[in-house]
């Protein structure tokens, strides 16, 4: 069986296809559509290295009536951050996910909420990016937290005349984003490893990168030249104690950033 573009072994009694069809149930989809009820349920775990990500909840309708200076202004203060990171408080993949610079990037979002358009043109916004698809209809909240700085990854070829691909990673931010899928029963869940999704371009993985087949380079483990073994062992630990603190159960995934260092999540 592939899971998330990797061979995995199972060795353990599990009916595969009662996982694979089956999710979590009603209470732990309550919450897990919920970001800020998800952040939440999960606070308590730092000590096991678990962390969560501070976040300030406003209406769109705040959004779409107050001064947008004074809202950038308050939100660098509050997060203690230069950008922000922006996604609807009950939207998940990706969906609506922009990285904010300035008031004017603000507004631009703010002008695609009033407008309900179905996404934001590539490089509308202050740094070049590509399409950014939006949640129709909009959403009543969004959440704004720091933007979590992660280096590229990039597969690109030795030389002009080399055909061999290469991983070329700078290693100057410790964090690393990735998807983590989960399976078992209830209280008793199992971490694969967890994946990487080059992104071809900005600073958020696109729909496609993230679902669709042949879009995209996914690394499944983390290399080695990136995140040891000790590392790699710590996140999947740190990944079951959230699936089973979150009540997940069946076939489930995970997005998190990851200390290539420390294995915490």
């Amino acid at each position: 069986m592939v899971v998330l573009g990797r061979m995995v072994p199972f060795n353990r009694c599990w009916n595969l296809q009662e996982f694979l069809t089956q999710g979590p149930g009603p209470i732990a989809s309550r919450t897990c559509m919920d970001k800020v009820a998800t952040s939440l349920a999960v606070d308590h775990l730092a000590s096991y290295g678990i962390h969560t990500i501070p976040k300030d909840v406003r209406a769109r309708e705040e959004l779409l009536k107050s001064s947008l200076v004074d809202i950038w202004n308050d939100l660098k203060a509050k997060l203690q951050t230069e950008t922000v990171c922006v996604k609807p408080a009950r939207d998940g993949c990706s969906t609506g996910v922009a990285r904010l610079r300035c008031p004017e990037d603000l507004e631009v979002y703010a002008n695609a909420l009033r407008g309900t358009l179905p996404r934001l043109p590539a490089n509308c916004l202050s740094k070049a990016h590509g399409v950014i698809e939006m949640p129709v209809p909009p959403p009543e909240s969004l959440i704004f937290e720091p933007f979590i700085e992660t280096d590229e990854i990039i597969i690109s070829n030795k030389s002009w005349n080399d055909s061999t691909r290469h991983l070329v990673w700078k290693g100057e931010n410790e964090w690393l984003e990735v998807t983590v899928g989960v399976v078992g029963k209830r209280g008793e869940m199992h971490s694969l490893n967890p994946s990487i999704t080059v992104k071809e371009s900005g600073d958020i993985l696109s729909l496609e990168e993230k679902f669709q087949g042949g879009t995209g380079i996914n690394l499944t483990p983390p290399p080695a030249t990136i995140m040891s073994e000790d590392a790699l062992q710590k996140c999947k630990s740190c990944i079951e104690m959230t699936a089973n603190t979150l009540g997940l159960e069946g076939f489930s995934r995970i997005d998190a950033f990851v200390n290539v260092h420390s294995g915490e999540v």
